[in-house]
């Protein structure tokens, strides 16, 4: 009979902890888009499956390796099931759910630190417009996909980043009440060619 352990490998102290530091250099230095799983397991030493295994997806280590708890890789991914008509409401229900589970001073740290706020930048840049492009599809889905990005981006940016207080102070029910209809024109609008 083998004598199996359960947890950490021996002679292995902390591999989460070691490809989560690994992985925050990698992403600050190179960005989201340019930073690779397979780069970050190579810098760690390990095999990219544990990434999977102990992060669920290169947006679950970015989210934790910046300390980014508003990007859960789960939350995006729930938003783009579904019909087109409702990914306005459910796209603000996942950011206001997510940003309001952080506490303010978290919010106030990454929006004070420059290297945290480039990486979300690429993340919504990167992750976000072109996952929403894909979900829209057609010919003119990268716009509306920058579009509706700028118009997130600015939720986040005066809501919980830089608060404004009549936003800050919104209700989630108020934020797609008064956002909705901005984010459906953005994701919706077919834009005029020149």
């Amino acid at each position: 009979m083998l004598n199996k352990t359960r947890g950490r490998p021996r002679g292995n102290p902390d591999t989460k902890a070691r490809i989560t530091e690994v992985a925050r250099e990698l992403f600050l230095k190179h960005g989201y888009p340019r930073t690779t799983v397979r780069a970050i397991a190579t810098a760690a030493g390990v095999d990219s499956a544990l990434i999977s295994y102990h992060f669920g997806s290169k947006q679950g280590l970015f989210s934790q390796s910046l300390n980014l708890l508003c990007v859960d890789p789960t939350a995006l991914d729930q938003a783009l099931q579904g019909d087109q008509a409702g990914l306005a409401d459910r796209l603000l229900d996942s950011v206001t759910a997510l940003w309001d589970a952080a506490t303010p001073a978290e919010n106030r740290i990454a929006a004070q630190d420059d290297d945290t706020m480039r990486a979300l930048r690429d993340y919504l840049d990167g992750e976000l417009r072109l996952r929403v492009a894909e979900f829209l599809g057609g010919p003119d889905a990268t716009q509306r996909a920058t579009a509706a990005v700028g118009v997130l981006g600015g939720l986040i940016f005066t809501r919980y980043l830089n608060p404004i207080r009549s936003i800050g102070g919104l209700s989630p029910a108020d934020v797609r009440h008064i956002f909705g209809p901005a984010l459906r024109a953005a994701l919706h609008a077919r834009p005029r060619r020149a």
